[in-house]
């Protein structure tokens, strides 16, 4: 006999556990959806990969007992999403960057972000880092998810987590005291 035909799929979960789920993952569905849409850069991408997320979330909800049900939602949104970019854009996975090119004076992004009505230029700031580094800004800065929080969501070491946001700012810092070409030419 089949666990359909024993009344016991192991996709469905029974009303105790979809309580819990409800309770512990449902809150952090914005989260979710957030972390989706700053890696995807795309609101139809990021709605899919976030549903998509979720279902696995659900599915396998019965192996997760305890902890920071946070922390697991966004680590299973994040595989998800890697895994949708590896499938419809492997190109951007693989852009690299020069720590040293254009070395600017010290500002820091939060100072230039809310000196005036900056918000459109800090999110086509944001728009133009590596995957890798607009997570652990958006984990961190949008999130506010603690350094170990990060490490858990990314499987990646605390020291190399702190690097990673050290390298993120910065990239964010010079892409926000650049002069912005794409402005010029719609002013012209």
């Amino acid at each position: 006999m089949s666990g359909i035909e024993q009344g016991s799929s192991s996709d469905v979960l029974d009303a105790h556990e979809r309580a819990r789920f409800e309770q512990l993952v449902l809150p952090h569905l914005d989260a979710a959806f957030n972390l989706a849409r700053w890696l995807l850069k795309s609101r139809e991408d990021s709605e899919d990969v976030t549903q998509e997320a979720m279902l696995r979330a659900y599915r396998f909800f019965r192996g997760f007992h305890g902890g920071d049900a946070r922390a697991w939602l966004l680590q299973i949104v994040r595989n998800t999403c890697y895994t949708w970019l590896e499938k419809n854009r492997p190109v951007e996975l693989m852009a690299e960057f020069d720590e040293e090119l254009h070395a600017q004076p010290s500002v820091s992004p939060e100072s230039l972000a809310i000196a005036g009505d900056n918000r459109e230029r800090l999110s086509r700031a944001l728009e133009t880092l590596p995957p890798r580094f607009r997570e652990v800004l958006v984990l961190r800065e949008l999130e506010g998810c603690s350094y170990k929080e990060i490490a858990t969501i990314t499987a990646i070491p605390i020291g190399t987590v702190m690097s990673a946001l050290a390298r993120a700012r910065k990239r964010l810092e010079r892409a926000l005291t650049q002069p912005p070409m794409q402005e010029a030419n719609r002013e012209l």
